[in-house]
């Protein structure tokens, strides 16, 4: 028979190598090292958050750049501000298989937008907390033919985010010129990501169909068609990539309404210096109602165009770092004075119309409403400049500037205006 005290030591030995086993489980579950072996049963928690302290020196008197980080905040407004907290979870199920998840809780567009507004928000409460959602949701199928994956869920399109705002590299300051205007980052839908040359990996793809409504329900039956083609050079220091992306939106027998996207990309990139050039061009058929100088009016498609260069390179290596971005955007080159007066926005789907937000105040500074416009004649110039100091790894530091100028395109429009904020922002990532 067992003694007590023989027992208790079986029950001690059992806790203990249990309590061995799920530490060492546990390890290996959140080993990146061990993730990106791709061993069975393996995974990382990881993420990452930026924020700032901002302070706006002056406010462009339209309220207009309805996609942009600081329309409607008045002048003068300071804050502590969080725009972006990741959490995610991969999780390799076998070799061939491997799952992704992804939480993502994110500022307001305009920041100080109401959450009950019909105005476009973020991921705010009802009582004005900030909220998880789920932006990626997706297993993948590795090599299912040899150098390309399959990838089933919700998971990061191929517009921007698996190369060219890699490589620009300072999304905790700005968003890419498409993702400005809210080309989706991230869709639900079926895609392929592979290369030609499984060896060197040099020449690429990938393509995706789409609901086109990123984390939200699809609201109809027609799917956003995504690709992407991208050439390495010169030992993997040049990049060559060509996007594009169609979306019809309405399809009626009177009225034929569509997107589609062209976008170019060409990089220099090396840990010490990188140079970028980013451009597109989206038309938007049948989308602009022009109201005609002899009366009357038109539908015109909207054809949207916009450049981004930006340059950041080493000051002192691994230690400070500098960068300057500069990006021209005209939501409709289509503007005709001589035949036009007047122009509105039918539909402006995924951002590609410099719609304008108007904020009320009252006496304590508190948004007390909001009024949401359209003006798709105002072109943007949008510059900044900063320092990136990083004084231990995955930790930066970024003092910069961000400034955004508006000019109509209209022949009595005489209104040229800015927004300029001063920013300190912080950065951190964990877990890679």
């Amino acid at each position: 028979m067992i003694s007590k005290k023989q027992l208790f030591f079986a029950v001690l030995f059992c806790i203990g190598l249990f309590s061995s086993n799920s530490l060492k489980a546990q390890f290996t579950s959140s080993s990146d090292s061990a993730f990106k072996e791709g061993k069975p049963n393996s995974g990382r928690l990881w993420g990452y958050m930026f924020s700032d302290y901002y302070y706006k020196s002056h406010a462009d008197s339209l309220n207009r750049g309805g996609n942009n980080q600081y329309t409607g905040i008045p002048k003068n407004r300071n804050a502590f501000q969080i725009r972006r907290i990741y959490l995610g979870y991969d999780y390799n199920i076998t070799k061939k298989f491997s799952a992704e998840l992804l939480l993502a809780a994110e500022d307001n567009f305009p920041a100080f937008n109401p959450p009950t507004s019909a105005s476009a928000s973020g991921d705010e409460l009802s009582n004005g907390k900030l909220s998880f959602y789920i932006k990626l949701a997706n297993i993948r199928w590795k090599n299912v033919w040899k150098g390309t994956d399959f990838i089933f869920g919700q998971q990061a399109t191929p517009a921007f985010p698996l190369l060219s705002e890699k490589i620009w590299n300072y999304r905790s300051v700005e968003r890419t010129i498409a993702d400005i205007r809210r080309t989706p980052s991230y869709d639900l839908g079926g895609g392929l990501q592979g290369v030609f040359d499984p060896e060197t990996k040099n020449f690429g793809y990938d393509i995706l169909i789409g609901n086109g409504s990123s984390a939200k329900p699809a609201g109809t039956s027609f799917k956003w068609f995504y690709g992407d083609i991208y050439h390495w050079f010169f030992n993997k220091k040049v990049v060559v990539d060509l996007y594009a992306d169609y979306q019809r939106l309405n399809w009626a027998p009177t009225w034929h309404h569509d997107r589609q996207m062209w976008k170019g990309y060409i990089a220099y990139t090396t840990p010490a210096l990188t140079i970028g050039v980013e451009a597109f061009v989206n038309t938007l058929r049948n989308d602009t109602k022009a109201t005609l100088i002899s009366g009357g009016a038109d539908t015109i498609n909207t054809a949207a165009q916009g450049i981004s260069t930006y340059i950041h390179g080493n000051i002192v290596k691994n230690k400070l770092r500098f960068f300057a971005r500069f990006d021209m955007y005209n939501p409709n080159k289509k503007i005709n004075n001589n035949l036009y007066d007047a122009y509105a926005g039918i539909s402006s789907p995924s951002g590609y119309n410099s719609g304008s937000y108007e904020a009320k105040y009252n006496n304590t500074g508190a948004v007390s409403s909001v009024i949401a416009t359209g003006d798709i004649t105002s072109k943007e110039n949008f510059v900044t400049v900063g320092l990136d100091l990083t004084p231990v790894k995955n930790v930066h530091i970024m003092p910069n500037i961000w400034y955004t100028h508006y000019a109509s395109q209209l022949s009595t429009g005489t209104n040229a205006d800015y927004d300029l904020v001063y920013r300190m922002t912080f950065y951190f990532v964990f877990g890679k």
